[in-house]
């Protein structure tokens, strides 16, 4: 292990990079246990992690910081000016673990640099070999990292807070290692259990209907300047974007991301309200696409996070209404599918690899009967308006938790814990406590 310490704005930081395996399940991370490329995969990778505390020495507890995505850092909040939002209230009872999930920040990032695959090197080039190679990048092998740092670090429990997919990755660690957790916090992070993602993506599009129409009834104009938008980018390969990008329809209609956020709605009219043709309006359409070359692992393994014991075969685009397909002014949220991958140039690298990755038969993620055994106590915040996690499938999971206690609440959307951190947080430990 290999650890730096330094401060910043009276605050404490120790920067923790460990040594783990490539594979922790020898092939078997696949659902008919064979592995097709095993002498390519490499045998070990660096996970890194940064610790922060409030004051020097702390002997507080840990709370790890499992961040959405997937393929997504951990976040490198500001310190210039203290503390805000969760990490405040999180600092007054704990250490943040800041844990980068392998395959992004500082732990063996994955990306394409001049057209090539970047962080898998000694894998090849193999389209089959890297789809192979990034069967080790779930939520299975991020709790395995995170069980190895807990080792290093020389503690018996600590506590998680799992934000989106950080909380699928919660949720797998009570399944698999309850024994080494003491609290865990939910937000916007209780998944579905045993089910095919498409019917998940089925009831996501529905929330996406519902929240495009009130979005183009709360700005009227905004749906005539979506059509447009959608006609222009119908014309030839897409709208040109910087860099050698472009955008077609399906594409577009990603921008519905933003609605699935409390200050989203604002930021899409916002951005509709640029002239299509203007530079500022191709750089920010850029900025704004929820999948791009910045986090390619958002984009290729996104929906094996709701894989559990099945192939995604592109749920999303299976699970798409004939309402949707025939008005593309209804938007999508963190609907993937195969058109970003030919669309970006720097995510084209990895086009035939989420094709192989798509149709990867998965195994189980979670244990139902671990997950009724676990007496390790928590609460999660179910957003009742949530566009990603459908409310009714996270109280189902929520059964299975005796010792996690649910709030459901449509004060906030799916991203209440960057919108109002210090409450959420606060809310959560003192319905866990009791």
């Amino acid at each position: 292990m290999n650890q730096a310490n330094w401060n910043r704005g009276g605050l404490h930081f120790r920067d923790v990079t460990i040594e783990v395996p490539f594979d922790h399940f020898d092939g078997a991370n696949r659902a008919d246990g064979a592995s097709a490329h095993p002498a390519r995969l490499p045998q070990t990778l660096e996970v890194f992690a940064r610790i922060i505390a409030a004051e020097a020495d702390s002997q507080k507890p840990y709370l790890v910081y499992l961040q959405g995505g997937p393929g997504v850092e951990a976040p490198r909040p500001g310190i210039s000016g203290g503390p805000d939002g969760w990490v405040k209230r999180a600092l007054e009872e704990f250490q943040v673990v800041m844990l980068d999930q392998r395959g992004t920040g500082r732990s063996n990032p994955i990306g394409s640099v001049d057209g090539a695959v970047t962080g898998l090197d000694a894998v090849g080039e193999d389209p089959a070999a890297i789809a192979e190679a990034l069967s080790c990048f779930r939520a299975d092998s991020i709790v395995e990292d995170a069980e190895i740092l807990r080792g290093h670090l020389g503690v018996e429990t600590w506590s998680l807070l799992g934000q989106s997919f950080g909380g699928f990755t919660t949720l797998r660690y009570i399944s698999a290692h309850a024994s080494s957790l003491h609290e865990v916090y939910f937000t916007g992070g209780l998944p579905a259990i045993g089910l095919d993602p498409a019917t998940v993506y089925g009831r996501t599009w529905e929330g996406m209907i519902r929240k495009s129409e009130q979005h183009y009834q709360a700005f009227p104009g905004d749906r005539e300047k979506m059509r447009r938008l959608v006609e222009l980018a119908s014309v030839g390969d897409g709208l040109a974007l910087p860099g050698g990008a472009r955008a077609t329809p399906e594409r577009i209609r990603l921008l519905g991301h933003f609605l699935g956020a409390s200050d989203g709605p604002e930021k899409l009219h916002y951005l509709l309200d640029l002239d299509p043709a203007s530079a500022a309006f191709r750089h920010d359409l850029a900025s704004s696409l929820p999948f791009s070359g910045r986090n390619p692992l958002y984009a290729v393994i996104h929906e094996s996070c709701w894989a559990d014991g099945a192939a995604t075969n592109w749920a999303a685009r299976r699970a798409m209404p004939d309402a949707v397909r025939e008005d593309l002014t209804l938007l999508a949220g963190e609907h993937a599918g195969p058109e970003s991958l030919h669309e970006d140039p720097e995510l084209t690298p990895f086009a035939e690899v989420a094709e192989l990755v798509a149709a990867r038969q998965w195994p189980d993620l979670y244990d139902v009967d671990a997950l009724r055994a676990a007496s390790v106590r928590g609460a999660a915040a179910v957003y009742f308006e949530d566009a990603y996690v459908p409310v009714e499938y996270s109280l189902a999971t929520a059964e299975h938790l005796s010792g996690v206690q649910p709030w459901v609440t449509n004060e906030y959307e799916h991203n209440g814990l960057r919108a109002d951190g210090y409450r959420v947080l606060d809310r959560l430990i003192g319905l866990a406590r009791g």
